[in-house]
């Protein structure tokens, strides 16, 4: 088993707090907190064209973190606002984005990741409103990460308000990970912010951090996720 890896996904609003200012800073103070390996990142662009992205990439860079740039035809650091950032000691060799199926505009970002011996997949998503767009856009995503080498860690806004919620299908190695209420930060009662991991994935901790140590950065409150990996080089 090689050295753990702490993940977190947040759902940042465009970097817009619960007092309605843009603060990008703000979100990564937070972020530079909780001791993070690797970023998960949903809403991180303004989403209108050209997509103008909530946290300055210079910004992100001078934080300490390396952003996979997902969709370099627009000026975001993501794919439909997801977005992945890599600590020091990690680089990406490929990665896919897509575009999921459903009523909404909804994508993910699938990358492959190599650091402190570790050989992983990583998949970043923002799922439906929709229960029905929400299992076609996981199979969609699932389906993806097929064609990508090692452990799988999939995490994001995933909408999902049953408690537990089955995503994947129940046939499948996958299981889900709900680290607690997250939404609304004001008064966090629903559990919208989850992970998937494969069957090679051992699960050591996961929690959501405190209201009062986000600085009402969102609406939502970011979650994380410790993980090792079995055989991994």
């Amino acid at each position: 088993m090689t050295r753990p890896l702490r993940i977190g996904s947040w759902n940042i609003r465009k970097a817009v707090g619960l007092d309605w200012r843009r603060d990008p800073a703000r979100v990564l103070r937070v972020l530079g907190r909780m001791n993070l390996d690797i970023v998960i990142l949903q809403e991180s662009d303004k989403r209108i064209a050209p997509r103008p992205p909530a946290l300055p990439p210079e910004m992100v860079q001078q934080a300490g973190w390396t952003y996979i740039d997902a969709d370099p035809a627009t000026p975001s650091i993501g794919h439909h606002g997801n977005a992945i950032l890599l600590g020091a000691g990690f680089s990406m060799s490929h990665f896919s984005p897509l575009d999921l199926p459903g009523l909404e505009p909804r994508g993910a970002v699938l990358a492959s990741i190599r650091g402190h011996g570790n050989a992983f997949t990583i998949g970043a998503l923002h799922l439906g409103l929709r229960r029905k767009d929400r299992l076609r856009q996981v199979d969609a995503v699932l389906d993806a990460t097929r064609h990508f080498d090692g452990p799988a860690i999939l995490g994001g806004d995933l909408n999902e308000w049953r408690t537990p919620g089955r995503l994947a299908p129940s046939s499948s190695a996958w299981t889900e990970i709900a680290p607690g209420p997250s939404f609304h930060a004001a008064a966090a009662r629903f559990q919208l912010d989850r992970f998937l991991v494969d069957g090679s994935v051992d699960v050591l901790g996961c929690g959501v951090v405190a209201a009062g140590d986000t600085e009402k950065a969102s609406d939502h409150l970011p979650v994380w996720i410790e993980v090792a990996f079995r055989n991994n080089t």
